[in-house]
C-alpha cells in the first residue's frame, strides 16, 4: 500500500494504467523463482486472494492456515500471509520442481511482481520495481495481459473498497487498547471477510459488498 511520496528509489519513476505496456514480462521465468523465498512478511492475502486458493483446492480456509498459510500481526491487525517453509524459507505453494502450484488462482500481490500499486484520491496506478526481478532483458507487456485477471473492473472495485476498509481499521486500532477487544476484532475481520459463505448463483464480489455495510458498522468504521 504505498503512495506516491514512497517512490522514488524503487520504481522507475513512471506510473502505468492498466492499458499500459511496461518491462515487466520475464518471458515465463525460465525455472527461476528467486521472488517466491523469504516474502512471507510481504504477501498479505486480501479476502478475494483467499477465496480464489479455498475454492480452487476445494478445501476450507482453516485448513490453510498453519499449512500454507500464517496469521501475522501488524499495526494490531491480525491477517493471513504466505507461510514460507525449510531452510530456504519457500513459498509453501512451490512444488517439488520450485514451480507455483496454484498458479492460476495465486494471490494479487504475486500476479503483480515485479509491478506495485500506489494508492491516490481513491484510486491506484501502477509501478515497476526495478532491482527486484533476478531476470535479465525483461520484455514489454501490457498490464492487463501481465496481470491476468478476470473480471478486472469488478477485482478493481473490491481492492479500492478493501484498501480502505483496511486504512480505516487500522486508524481505528490505534486507539483500541484493550487486548480483548482487538482480539474480538481481528476474529470478526477473519470469519466475515476471510471465511466469507457465497451462496450458490452468487460471487464473491456480490457477496463481499453484502457483508460490507453491517461489517464497517460493527467493526466502527462508518
Amino acid at each position: 500500500m504505498r503512495t506516491l511520496k514512497t517512490l522514488e528509489g524503487i520504481s522507475d519513476g513512471k506510473l502505468y494504467d492498466i492499458e499500459d505496456y511496461v518491462k515487466a514480462d520475464t518471458c515465463g521465468c525460465n525455472g527461476c523463482y528467486t521472488c517466491c523465498h523469504r516474502v512471507g512478511d510481504l504477501v498479505e492475502l486480501t479476502p478475494f486472494d483467499a477465496y480464489e486458493i479455498v475454492n480452487h483446492l476445494k478445501i476450507s480456509f482453516d485448513e490453510l492456515l498453519g499449512n500454507k498459510l500464517a496469521l501475522q500481526k501488524n499495526n494490531k491487525m491480525m491477517l493471513p500471509y504466505l507461510k514460507m517453509e525449510g531452510e530456504t524459507e519457500h513459498c509453501s505453494f512451490l512444488n517439488e520442481l520450485g514451480r507455483c502450484s496454484i498458479h492460476g488462482h495465486r494471490p494479487n500481490i504475486c500476479r503483480l511482481f515485479p509491478l506495485g500499486r500506489v494508492y491516490e484520491n481513491d484510486d491506484f496506478k501502477y509501478f515497476l520495481q526495478v532491482g527486484t526481478c533476478v531476470m535479465p532483458d525483461l520484455k514489454e507487456v501490457k498490464v492487463r495481459e501481465w496481470i491476468g485477471i478476470v473480471n478486472y473492473d469488478e477485482n478493481k472495485t473490491f481492492i479500492l473498497a478493501w484498501y480502505k476498509l483496511l486504512k480505516a481499521l487500522r486508524f481505528r486500532m490505534k486507539f483500541v487498547y484493550d487486548e480483548a477487544e482487538l482480539e474480538e476484532m481481528n476474529k470478526y475481520i477473519l470469519d466475515t471477510f476471510y471465511r466469507i459463505e457465497v451462496k450458490e448463483g452468487e460471487d464473491f464480489y456480490t457477496t463481499f459488498f453484502k457483508v460490507l455495510p453491517e461489517a464497517k458498522q460493527r467493526l466502527g468504521v462508518i
